[in-house]
């Protein structure tokens, strides 16, 4: 079983069908779609803000997701609320930003406080995506400050469903088919 945590007395929320391998830790205010899979050694911290989480979204091995506290100078602080259909590569960082839907965040990248990533975006691997950028509909955007390189092509915009749509089947294979053998 995943450690799902309490904090101050708030739990995360998981849907239905829902995904989450046994050495992840989610701790506090947290909300998962329905459809959706945490996969080895994610760890989400829900404690000074919100983490919310679509469906069918994917968060692969390694990836930690935090958020930014309440305070004087940003009231709301940064949450970081993740759409539907999103993919977010092998040991991303995801820090306070807003994701949108049908988005592929590449292994190794970054994105920082206060980023809106609009809907139908690919990010390059070891991409930076520095604090307050938004990132327009429809590029791939690659580099370390991130740029936007090129318009996403029609095949393009279609894997970034293909990717969302096999990783629900994966997790499904491992909700029937995965066990536990250190039981």
């Amino acid at each position: 079983m995943s450690s799902l945590r309490s904090y101050k007395g708030i739990k995360p929320r998981i849907g239905k069908d829902v995904y989450i391998d046994s050495s992840s830790v989610l701790v506090g205010d947290i909300q998962i779609g329905d459809d959706s899979s945490i996969w080895p050694l994610v760890v989400a911290r829900g404690d000074v803000n919100h983490i919310h989480i679509g469906q069918r979204t994917n968060i692969q091995d390694g990836s930690v997701l935090h958020v930014t506290h309440k305070n004087a100078e940003n009231p709301d602080g940064y949450p970081l609320i993740i759409g539907n259909d999103v993919t977010i590569g092998h040991k991303v960082m995801l820090h306070g930003c807003q994701i949108q839907n049908r988005v592929l965040v590449g292994m190794g990248a970054i994105v920082l406080d206060g980023v809106i990533i609009e809907e139908e975006v690919m990010i390059g691997a070891g991409s930076l995506v520095p604090p307050g950028k938004t990132l327009e509909s429809g590029f791939l955007y690659v580099g370390s400050p991130v740029k936007q390189a090129r318009p996403l092509s029609d095949k393009e915009r279609a894997f970034l469903q293909k990717s969302a749509n096999n990783y629900v089947e994966n997790k499904n294979d491992y909700l029937s088919d995965v066990i536990d053998i250190n039981e």
